[in-house]
């Protein structure tokens, strides 16, 4: 009962930890992106193209972090 405890424990943690750089990385494009808007509006192309390229890439790696977390909790002893 305690290792199951312990295992929980460590998939709260890879979750929580695995899900928090993904988060901040998407604010702080949203957060780039609007300054630049702000600054050069007529960008507006390169700047949304850009935002949603690397926005995707920061999704991915939440996407890992879901597989690991599925992968800790349903496999192993």
């Amino acid at each position: 009962m305690e290792a199951e405890a312990m295992k929980m424990l460590g998939v709260g943690l890879a979750a929580g930890l695995g899900f928090l750089g993904p988060g901040l990385g998407l604010g702080l494009i949203g957060f780039g992106a609007m300054q630049a808007l702000g600054r050069n509006p007529e960008a507006r192309g390169p700047i949304l193209t850009n935002m949603i390229l690397i926005g995707a890439l920061a999704e991915a790696i939440g996407i890992y972090a879901v597989a690991t977390v599925l992968i800790l909790m349903f496999v192993g002893g």
